[in-house]
């Protein structure tokens, strides 16, 4: 997994309890990932269809998480 650290602003909030990771909507591309990963036991990875977000970005991406990491990363940047 990656370090919690904001995909919109890049703040790192790994030493406090604001914000989170927000699981967006399967690509066809995630679920081959997911496939791939649960063929090879002892695999890990931070998934592609999800990231992390600070306190001040976190509600917004919770709101967007219908939509796939793309997509949502368009709307929270502009």
């Amino acid at each position: 997994m990656k370090p919690p650290i904001c995909r919109i602003c890049n703040k790192d909030f790994r030493d406090s309890e604001e914000g989170g990771l927000v699981y967006f909507k399967k690509r066809p591309s995630d679920l081959e990932w997911d496939k791939k990963m649960k063929s090879r036991p002892g695999m890990t990875g931070h998934p592609p269809y999800a990231d992390w977000f600070c306190g001040e970005h976190y509600k917004r991406a919770k709101e967007l998480e219908n939509l796939t990491i793309d997509e949502a990363l368009k709307k929270l940047r502009t």
